[in-house]
Order: C-alpha cells, then structure tokens, then sequence
C-alpha cells in the first residue's frame, strides 16, 4: 500500500479529519486509499500556531485517507483561500494541494522509518511471531470498526 510522510502536527490534522489539503511542491498521479506516516521531527512552531498541546504520535503510520485528486495552484494568492482546509503558514514553493478525504486514525500506530514521496508499505507481513495475538488484533479492529459504524 501507498505511504506518505506528514510532519506533525500536519499529519495529526488530517487523521481527525480537519486538514483535507496537503501542500507539496511535486504532482502525482496516485490516487485512492493511502496510509499517513508521521515522522519523528515535529513542526514546534506550527503547534504552537495551531494551539496543539498534545502528545504527538512520531515515528509511525498514524492513519490512511483517500488521495482523490489533485489541485494545483498558481498563486500564493489562491493558497492562502485555501488556509482554512490545509493550515499551512509558510507555503515556500508548494504549487499541488493534494485533496484528501475519508481519512481515519488507526488505534495502534505502526513504527516505521518514512521516506520522500509516497513509498511503499507491505503490512501483511508481521514480526508477530504469535498467531493468537496477530488474530485478536484483528477481530478486536473489526469489532470496533463494526461497532462504530452502528
């Protein structure tokens, strides 16, 4: 599955479903359902911004979400109408919003390294060696899942 690395507190904001625009300065042609990585450095200045005060989950994918399309922009004008949906401050060379939705937080964050761009990840493999444990993980996410659709 397709991968991409959000600083926090970025990548906290779209997994509550707040920031519905990430600003990169490259285009892509992916789209569809992707997993959000947050990295170990956070962004102490855009909290502080923000009024984010909680802990940060670092070092692992935090959520998925749906890339369904992408905007590109041609002035910083048109970036700035857009704050209220992507939350940056300093745009820099960021011309592509990508467009976001759907996006969910997992329970359990997966440590993992990130990379540039989106990258792959393979998360049928597991280093839980423990059958049992990997199968009660799975109906106790499907429990959830289920009962928080009702």
């Amino acid at each position: 599955m397709k991968c991409l690395s959000v600083s926090q507190p970025f990548a906290d904001l779209i997994i509550s479903g707040k920031k519905i625009i990430e600003l990169r300065n490259w285009n892509t042609n992916f789209r569809g359902e992707f997993l959000i990585h947050a990295p170990i450095k956070i962004r102490i200045d855009d909290c502080k911004r923000l009024k984010i005060t909680k802990k940060l989950v670092t070092g692992a994918i935090i959520g998925k979400a749906i890339l369904y399309d992408v905007k590109k922009y041609n002035s910083s004008t048109e970036i700035k109408k857009d704050q209220k949906f992507h939350f940056a401050s300093n745009f820099g060379n960021k011309t592509f919003g990508f467009k976001i939705k759907n996006a969910k937080a997992l329970r359990i964050p997966i440590p993992l390294k990130g990379q540039l761009g989106f990258f792959d990840v393979e998360l049928s493999k597991t280093k839980i060696k423990n059958k049992d444990i990997v199968t009660d993980i799975i109906d106790e996410e499907y429990r959830y899942q289920w009962i928080g659709h009702h």
